[in-house]
């Protein structure tokens, strides 16, 4: 007697889970292979914080790059030059 009483009553949230199942379940499997599909493309999609630090570093690298030849090559200009020779 105690079984069949404790098994008739259940609690919300097993009755919502139930529902929830039934619902999923008519859901076709092209619908929920597109589902999961969406959900992992997400998941593995770089966001615009990824793609922004990369171009910032890159952007980083190319200037200093610039500015090292830049002073190695102003300073061998300078010292060629003469100011006081006519």
């Amino acid at each position: 007697m105690g079984r069949k009483d404790a098994s008739t009553s259940r609690t919300p949230v097993d009755q919502y889970r139930k529902q929830i199942g039934k619902q999923d379940y008519k859901k076709t499997r092209p619908m929920l292979r597109a589902t999961r599909l969406k959900a992992e493309a997400k998941k593995t999609a770089l966001g615009v914080k990824e793609v922004a630090l990369i171009l910032a570093a890159i952007l980083v690298f190319l200037l200093a790059f610039y500015a090292f030849f830049y002073l190695n090559v102003s300073d061998e200009v300078d010292l060629d030059l003469d100011p006081d020779e006519n």
